[in-house]
Parts: structure tokens; sequence; C-alpha cells
């Protein structure tokens, strides 16, 4: 299952962000990639203001019609990236495992949000409005990527999730420095709270393995590339066990323990991996060409549980650095090809750099002024 960590503590950045996309190999995927969509109208907006497009990069999930994402971010700052929330009653309909709405469509309701809306306008518009009904459980980090007028600080994400019920509920991280904070398939806990022993094992390490790395790169002043194979050491950290061949009902509750998760299913899950590798391997240089074939691989996520097809493991791997001028760095490696032929580490990277518009301005109201 997924895993988010992010820390506030290394003294040239403002955020480093780690994630590993668990699912099934063969669920049809993008590359990643800058795409514009058109911004959703914010109410309070005149009815004379003029469309805004806006240009978002990331991968997108191209199984179902909304093309959602699980990470992404905008020229404009707008951060999200979201985990699916491991329901443990499957009979729940409150809380169903698969929704008629897709979660990636949560992300994307982020980044194609009006640009000056807030970040508390747009959690407190899902909370009260209903928004996030009729979709499987979540959680969503999102937020605008500024620094605090006037200090050296980041503005704060809110964790949004459908089990909140009030604004007062909703958890603010990384608006102090020297922070680690982490998320996966469970509900949020934040470092020193009371329920810190619940905590899943992946997150406990991943944050342990991450403030250590951070505090050793920045006494030897490591470059950021070296910073960046660390950051990736740590997503491929690997406790699952060698038995790559168990049923996914007996390796599900194992999840829990392995930052990376590497592929694995039963008898009938092995079978549909080995014919996806019989259609060949596909070219990752021709970009077009992957997106063609990942199109062609889809079909309607018509099942109750949804996609369920091939190996279940790490997919994608993403880290992202912002310093405090607003200079991003997005690497995101692929694992897999889209017919589950394994790709070597670092052979299937794609890496994008650009600055962040607005990173100083003092659009939106950091949380702590409410």
């Amino acid at each position: 299952m997924c895993i988010v960590l992010l820390t506030t503590s290394h003294p040239k950045y403002a955020l480093i962000a780690l994630d590993n996309r668990d699912e099934y190999i063969l669920r049809p995927t993008s590359r990643p990639h800058w795409w514009t969509t058109q911004a959703e109208t914010h109410p309070s907006a005149s009815p004379s203001a003029k469309p805004v497009n806006i240009d978002v990069l990331s991968s997108r999930d191209l199984q179902r019609a909304e093309h959602g994402t699980w990470l992404g971010i905008t020229k404009g700052g707008n951060f999200a990236v979201l985990t699916n929330y491991r329901e443990t009653d499957t009979h729940n309909a409150a809380h169903p495992v698969h929704g008629k709405r897709s979660r990636g469509g949560m992300v994307t309701a982020w980044l194609g949000a009006d640009p000056q809306e807030s970040v508390e306008s747009f959690v407190g518009r899902l909370v009260k409005g209903g928004d996030v009904k009729g979709v499987g459980g979540f959680s969503l980090i999102c937020g605008k990527l500024r620094k605090a007028k006037g200090t050296k600080k980041l503005q704060p994400l809110a964790i949004l999730s459908n089990r909140h019920e009030h604004m007062d509920h909703v958890p603010w991280i990384c608006g102090e420095r020297g922070s680690v904070y982490g998320l996966s398939n469970a509900t949020y806990v934040a470092p020193g709270d009371e329920d810190e022993d619940t905590l899943w094992p992946k997150i406990r390490q991943g944050s342990e393995m991450l403030a250590r790395a951070v505090a050793d790169a920045s006494e030897a002043g490591a470059s950021e590339d070296e910073l960046v194979e660390t950051l990736f050491k740590i997503l491929d950290n690997d406790n699952f066990p060698s038995n790559h061949t168990m049923d996914l009902e007996e390796g599900i509750p194992l999840l829990k323990h392995s930052i990376f998760i590497p592929a694995f299913g039963g008898k009938e899950h092995q079978k549909e991996m080995k014919e996806a590798r019989e259609k060949g391997k596909i070219n990752l240089s021709d970009k077009d060409a992957t997106a063609a074939e990942l199109l062609l691989a889809g079909r309607p996520d018509d099942s109750a549980n949804g996609f369920q097809t091939g190996l279940y493991g790490t997919q994608r791997q993403t880290v992202i650095l912002v310093d405090w001028e607003g200079n991003v760095s997005y690497k995101e490696r692929s694992l897999w090809d889209a017919n589950g032929n394994a790709i070597p580490r670092g052979q299937g990277d794609m890496t994008f750099n650009f600055q962040i518009e607005g990173w100083d301005s003092e659009e939106g109201t950091p949380a702590e002024k409410l």
C-alpha cells in the first residue's frame, strides 16, 4: 500500500516529498507530463470572469474515465498527493472500497481549482458540501507551495479525508521547520500524538530513515543528485516476505511493514502477468506510442473492487524537492512498463525542473492565521 513521506528539515529545501505508488502493476498509467486543464470557477467569482487555464505536472491513471492521478503539482504551486484508506469492513456502504467516483479525481479537483481559492476554502467546500461522497476511502494532502511571508517557513498543507465530518478534524502539516511526516493507508497520526503507537511500521521506519538521511546529507554537504539517490533508496526499503507467490489476501496485511512492495500474487495473477509480458516490451522513449498502448490496455472498472489484474506492488516512485527560491525538482521512477516488464533502476526515470509562479505571494491564508 502506498506511502508518502515529507520533511521540512533540510536547510536548503522548503519541502522534500517522497512517494511510492503501490498498485496493480498492469494498471494502465501514463508517464509524467505537463497537461492543461481549465480552472474550476469559484462560486464567488464574477460572472464576467474569463476562464483560466492551469498547467499541471503529473502522471495520469488511464483506467478510469476521470484520468485522475495520485500526485501532481501545478506551475502555480498547487500540490496534492493521495493515498487510499484501507477498509477493514468491505460491507460498509458509507465507506465503499471502490466508489462510483475516482479517488484520483480528488487530486485533480485541487490541481484544477481556481488559483484564487485558498486551501481552507477548498477543503471546507469538500467537507461541508459532501463532495467526497461516493468516493472510496482516501486521505489527500493538499496545499499551495508558498513561502510564508516574512519567514523561512512553508505555508501549511491540509490532510483531507472522507472520514472528516468537520474542518476542525482536518490536520495541517509542514508549516513548521524541522519536521518529518508520514502517511499511508490508515488514519494520519501526527508526530508525538498519543496515538503514535498505532503508526504502521513502514511509516515509523520511513520517517526515521528520512530524518537521518536529511541530517547526514546536510552535514556532508551532499549534492542534489546524491540526496535524490539516497531518497530513492529509502523508497526501495523492502521488508516484505521472500515468497512473492502468495495470494493477495494473504499479502495485504503484510503491506504495512514494508516501504517497498515487490510484485506479488497467486497463480491466477501470475498467469495474467505472464500473458501481458508475452506482448513484448514497451519502448519508454516513444512517449506517444506508450500512451497509445496504455489506452488500449484499459477496461471499465466494473467489478466491485476495481482493477485487479496481474501482480500487485510498487509501480512508481517519486521524489520532489522545493528550494527556498521556489525551484522544483520532480523526478518519477517507473519500475514497470505497460506489459509488466521490469525496468532497471534509473532507466524509467523522468525529471522536470521549473519555478513556482507566485512563490513569494500571500495568495491563500496560512492555517495558523485563521
